[in-house]
Order: C-alpha cells, then sequence, then structure tokens
C-alpha cells in the first residue's frame, strides 16, 4: 500500500494532484459547517478540532517536504493498517507539509489522500508554511516545486492548494490533557472562542499569527518579539495561563527544529516535535507521538522519553 502511495504521489498529474487536494478542502469546509467529523465524536468549532479522550493518537510535526520520513511514519506507526481495519486510531499532523524538502507537492498529495481515504480519522492542522496571504514565509519555494513538476498550469494546483490552507483547522484540544498546535499559544486570548476563531479575528486580532508563528522562551515572562519577524516568544506564564484557560494540560507543538527530534520547554508544559531529517536543518533525529488518549495526560519530559525517534 504505502509503495503504491509513494508511486501515485510522484507520478500525480496536475489534475490529479488538483483533486486530492480539493478533495480533503471539500472535507474540510465540510466538517466546520456541520461542526463535527463525520462520526461525530470529534467537535469542530471554527478552526478548532475537540477529540474524544479515547483510543491512541499518532502526532505527527513538521515534514518540510520529506517525502522519506512521511512515509517512514506511516510504515512505522502502522496508522493505515489499523485505519482500515476500524482501529481506535487517529493520525494529527502539526502543519508544515511543504518547503525546505524536495517533494512538497508529493507530500500534500499524500496527507490530503489520507484525509480524503479516513475522514474521520486524520486531523491536519494548518503551520505557518500553510499562511495566510499577509504572513507568507520568506523563502517560499512551494510555487517553484509546482511549476517544476507541473509546468506552465502548476497555478491551478497552487489554487487548490491555497483553498486547502483557508478551510484547514489550526488548534485540536483534547479536554483535561492536551492542546496541539503549530506554533505557539496566542498569548491575549481571553477565552477559547478566540483560538477557535482566530481565523475570522485575523489580522485585527493577532491570534492566528501566534498559533502559526509563535515559539516558547526560557527565561522570560509575557511575550517578546520574535526574530522570525513574526508571531512572538512567551514566557512560562503565558503557557500555563493559556492551558488553564482552555483545559489542558501539556502543549504539544512543532514548528523548531529539534536535533533530537523532540524538545522540551517550560517545565515539562511544552513539547516541540519535528518529524523530517536532512537538509537545511540537518537535525540528528526526526520523532513522532504515539499517545494512548485513555490514561492521565503525561507532560513533555514523559512524552518525550515515549516518542519514536529515527
Amino acid at each position: 500500500m504505502l509503495e503504491e502511495l509513494r508511486r501515485a504521489a510522484l507520478n500525480a498529474s496536475l489534475w490529479e494532484e488538483a483533486e486530492i487536494v480539493r478533495e480533503a478542502a471539500k472535507i474540510f469546509q465540510e466538517e466546520r459547517e456541520l461542526g463535527y467529523v463525520r462520526d461525530k465524536a470529534v467537535k469542530v468549532e471554527g478552526g478548532l478540532v475537540k477529540l474524544p479522550p479515547e483510543g491512541e493518537l499518532i502526532v505527527v510535526g513538521d515534514i518540510h517536504g520529506d517525502l522519506e520520513s512521511l512515509i517512514h511514519i506511516l510504515k512505522d506507526s502502522r496508522f493505515i493498517e489499523e485505519a482500515e481495519a476500524e482501529g481506535n486510531v487517529r493520525i494529527l499532523f502539526l502543519g508544515d507539509y511543504g518547503d525546505r524538502g524536495n517533494f512538497s507537492p508529493e507530500v500534500y498529495y499524500i496527507v490530503c489522500w489520507l484525509k480524503a481515504r479516513f475522514p474521520k480519522k486524520v486531523i491536519l492542522l494548518r503551520g505557518n508554511h500553510e499562511p495566510p496571504g499577509d504572513l507568507t514565509p520568506m523563502p517560499y519555494d512551494l510555487p517553484h516545486q509546482l511549476a517544476s513538476k507541473y509546468g506552465k498550469n502548476w497555478e491551478e494546483a497552487y489554487g487548490r492548494i491555497l483553498e486547502l490552507f483557508e478551510a484547514m483547522p489550526y488548534v485540536a484540544l483534547v479536554e483535561g490533557k492536551y492542546l496541539l498546535l503549530h506554533g505557539g499559544v496566542p498569548s491575549k486570548a481571553k477565552d477559547i472562542s478566540d483560538l477557535a476563531y482566530a481565523h475570522e479575528k485575523h489580522p485585527a486580532e493577532s491570534h492566528l499569527e501566534e498559533i502559526l508563528w509563535s515559539d516558547p522562551e526560557e527565561g522570560i515572562s509575557g511575550t517578546y518579539p520574535s526574530p522570525r519577524g513574526a508571531g512572538l516568544l512567551f514566557g512560562a506564564d503565558v503557557t500555563k495561563q493559556i492551558l488553564g484557560m482552555v483545559g489542558a494540560s501539556t502543549l504539544i507543538r512543532g514548528h523548531l527544529p529539534a536535533d533530537e527530534g523532540v524538545m522540551v520547554n517550560h517545565e515539562g508544559k511544552v513539547l516541540t516535535i519535528f518529524s523530517r531529517k536532512g537538509p537545511p536543518y540537518f537535525n540528528s533525529y526526526g520523532a513522532y507521538l504515539k499517545i494512548s488518549l485513555e490514561v492521565p495526560p503525561l507532560n513533555a519530559y514523559q512524552l518525550s522519553m515515549q516518542a519514536a525517534r529515527f
């Protein structure tokens, strides 16, 4: 199955790429309109996905066009086999599927195929490389990769991918346990609706920018400007405040390269997971998580110890 999926992604025509992305975007739009994923166990409020505390959750960090790491994670986790057998498993990606790697179109093809094939079991969160138009990272090589693969009509696939970005959720919550997002907590959020409807309040309010771009920082209180040029650096007091507000114990996020595949911040309240290898990051390991949602929540130290490194 995985070898067939790899070949399909590598050999996809422009039409096939555009169609699988369109199908995934349509599913996300339906979920947002209905307020739930198809089995109704997973609730959707705006850009917020609420997961029930049951079964197993596979968590994947940044992929950035690294096709081989993505295939390894799918093989090693046995997600497709368990999903086809109707096992109580879900997979959640923390965003940044493309850019910085040579196989961005192929990675988007595969994650969209997963969403179309297993809509009840796949959550694709938005990262800062799935940006709103005013927050595009630089350099941004996805358009160039699409043009290289598909030629003069590449903009058809790119248009579909931009529609996908706008339809994607960007925060997930396992109540009482985990808050999952790409970058950082929105430091000025007053209640959970500020997370759920951050996309509607952007750019007048900074919630979406911080969710996609911010990073935890040690030894500070409050927030400081980020060297990234977007988002903020936030201290442990901000993490504690927002986790308390949403009713979660641990923040799980991506966005920041981690040499060991994982990194712990804020006295075990924040886990960063990075799931790709090779240039331009040259981290020694990539990693992903398998978490039982039926046991008491784990802190970031505990999660880092059980991460699957490769």
